[in-house]
């Protein structure tokens, strides 16, 4: 049974209020490289967070390499210069040394966190980009040093541990985020006003950082299904990363006018950078071929998982009388846990669509399905589908191909 979450009037007109300017279309030309550089590059002035209210640039001078690869930041190798490259590889680096994470910071080669210096050499600005949580690196030099790999969710970073060294925070604040733990980010627990950081629920409800690559046709990014891709970029960008803009939803009780607006101008571009960022290929030898051939005509079948993830995108979520209104289902629909839906401006989940599973576990949205396998003796329960052990193991089989 398919449900949507509000009639398609009312639904339409409330969406319409919340995303006016954020509207997106496959039919624009696209602006690819633009958009690359407000992924990579653009704070949108979110300094306004990270450094006049965390004052994260008086924590980032005492924080070593180590300590910045074990909470999961990347470096991009493509940004160091040779001699810099010479010298990790002849191991005369010390990545114990805190003025190490300072160089790395002057030469752009952090992913996702910019810094800026005076004269003197001190930081005294840091902000973040959208390639914080929607990049990693191919690991190609070392252990989170690597070349970009835009769109695939940074599973390693460990958001909570870094705003937890913020030294604007009381103690009860840094354990809630402490707790959310590596790839997991809660965007429902409090926004920025661009003054002040204001609660919106409590206790924390992390969700898993959502892999961004093979998003064209689909629509909707976010598991609940807010809105389209920019309506949630625009969230994020103004009320999360805390850039200088303005961003208003009614529906959860956001409000928030900042002038001039740095993010939503840029939203376009951003877009199509996003749309255009392709599904990685699974690596060679990681599925068995024949048994991934059983599980895709599983798949269409007894298993009846392609009732929800329809072609082209396997996904449902566009596949209502209107596309601009997605199609949800509800938390007991498909055996979620409610809370984090109750807190959405929908109240209902949306169908994942499933590419490049191999790269992002922990799956579901809360990242309670720890494996593949998992994620199938969780459907194969709640529909009773009774399938043998051999049909899970093929089922698996052709998830990791996708």
């Amino acid at each position: 049974m398919r449900l949507i979450g509000a009639g398609s009037l009312v639904y339409l007109i409330a969406v319409a209020f919340v995303m006016s300017g954020f509207a997106q279309s496959d039919q624009r030309p696209l602006n690819v490289h633009d958009g690359q550089e407000v992924f990579r590059f653009d704070t949108f002035g979110d300094e306004q967070l990270w450094t006049n209210v965390l004052r994260m640039h008086d924590v980032l001078p005492s924080v070593t390499p180590a300590t910045a690869l074990a909470v999961g930041l990347k470096v991009d190798v493509e940004a160091l210069p040779s001699s810099v490259i010479a010298a990790l590889k002849a191991g005369k680096v010390n990545l114990n040394d805190p003025a190490v994470t300072l160089d790395l910071l002057r030469l752009n080669a952090v992913v996702g966190v910019k810094g800026t210096f005076n004269d003197f050499k001190q930081l005294t600005k840091v902000g973040i980009t959208c390639a914080l949580c929607h990049s990693s690196v191919d690991n190609s030099f070392a252990p989170g040093i690597g070349k970009r790999l835009d769109g695939w969710a940074n599973t390693d970073l460990n958001v909570g541990a870094i705003v937890a060294l913020s030294p604007a925070l009381d103690a009860a604040t840094k354990a809630e985020f402490m707790a959310w733990g590596p790839g997991k980010y809660d965007p429902r627990h409090h926004y920025f006003n661009g003054t002040s950081i204001v609660p919106l629920n409590s206790p924390s409800v992390p969700i898993v950082i959502p892999a961004i690559y093979g998003l064209r046709g689909v629509g909707f990014e976010t598991v609940t299904g807010d809105g389209p891709i920019s309506y949630w970029n625009a969230y994020v960008g103004v009320g999360q990363m805390g850039g200088h803009g303005s961003f208003t939803d009614p529906r959860i009780g956001v409000f928030i006018q900042q002038t001039p607006d740095l993010v939503t101008p840029k939203l376009p571009a951003l877009l199509d950078y996003q749309l255009s960022l392709q599904t990685p290929k699974p690596p060679a030898g990681s599925f068995d071929h024949q048994a991934a051939a059983r599980g895709k005509q599983l798949f269409r079948t007894e298993a009846r998982c392609a009732t929800c993830h329809e072609q082209p995108n396997l996904t449902d979520v566009s596949s209502g009388q209107d596309r601009h209104v997605p199609l949800l289902h509800s938390p007991a629909e498909v055996g979620m846990d409610p809370t984090y839906a109750e807190r959405s401006a929908t109240k209902q989940y949306r169908t994942t669509p499933l590419r490049g599973l191999f790269q992002h576990p922990p799956y579901f949205h809360d990242g309670s399905a720890p494996d593949l396998l998992a994620v199938v003796e969780h459907y194969n329960r709640l529909f009773r589908l009774n399938l043998t052990a051999a049909q899970k193991a093929d089922l698996v089989e052709y998830l990791k191909s996708l």
